[in-house]
């Protein structure tokens, strides 16, 4: 299940890609796979790492892997990276777990080419909200979210930082519905049977890719979507010329 949008986020032959907050690596597996460039994966948890490599080298040995990959452990705030080596940025659902989110942006902002792109996306204000009044556990856990963003607020995070959003999108309604669940059933509870069974459709609908859900999906993330996406490009002074930066709703 992918998060970012990589006709926003197009990635080109012998482009260096950093996919900061790898997880299990879902965004990193589809850029190997896609073109010729190399992407560093990297995350702060090792058992995350230790799941991305082994897709990784899986693909390696089927013969799937288009271009080059690295794992690294990593603080987002405190990268391991010289200024301006990444031609994109992946940083999908980080900031909300970190302490220092403007340093974690500054970050992502320094090593990011001049010329750069880079997609961000953290939960939706709404859902996330409701999550937390329903279930205490839900935000509690050791390395779970410490901050809800709203829209905006993300948006002058992002922006005081001299990145350019050029797109916003809305996504993942389906599981927007499944975290309900988990949240009315004790998210703590992975065998509660309604929650569980829903992700037996939400597998079905990843693999398939039903028209129908699609569609139907789409619709909802205009309604209850899990996660917002913000496509930037990098600032130098005062942006690109021509280009329109949008802004913040006063």
């Amino acid at each position: 299940m992918l998060t970012v949008d990589f006709d926003l986020l197009p990635i080109k032959k012998d482009e260096r890609i950093l996919d900061i907050g790898c997880g299990s690596g879902r965004h990193t597996w589809h850029v190997n796979k896609v073109e010729q460039c190399t992407v560093y994966a990297a995350d702060y948890d090792v058992e995350s790492l230790q799941k991305a490599k082994y897709v990784l080298d899986l693909m390696d040995r089927q013969n799937e892997s288009k271009g080059k990959w690295g794992l690294l452990q990593g603080n987002a705030t405190k990268l391991p990276f010289k200024d301006q080596v990444f031609d994109k940025i992946i940083c999908s659902e980080v900031l909300e777990h970190i302490m220092d989110d403007d340093s974690g942006v500054k970050e992502l902002y320094r090593v990011l080419k001049n010329d750069g792109k880079l997609a961000v996306s953290v939960p939706c204000y709404f859902p996330e909200n409701l999550y937390w009044r329903i279930s205490e556990d839900y935000h509690t856990n050791p390395g779970g979210h410490i901050r809800i963003y709203r829209r905006n607020e993300l948006i002058k995070l992002l922006t005081r930082n001299n990145l350019c959003i050029y797109a916003v999108r809305h996504k993942h309604a389906f599981h927007s519905i499944y975290w309900l669940l988990r949240c009315l059933c004790d998210v703590r509870n992975e065998n509660a049977w309604i929650p569980k069974a829903y992700h037996k459709f939400l597998a079905w609908d990843i693999s398939t890719k039903h028209w129908f859900f699609r569609g139907l999906e789409n619709l909802l993330d205009h309604l209850f979507p899990k996660s917002v996406v913000i496509y930037l490009d990098k600032e130098t002074g005062k942006g690109k010329p021509g280009s329109a930066c949008l802004t913040p709703s006063p």
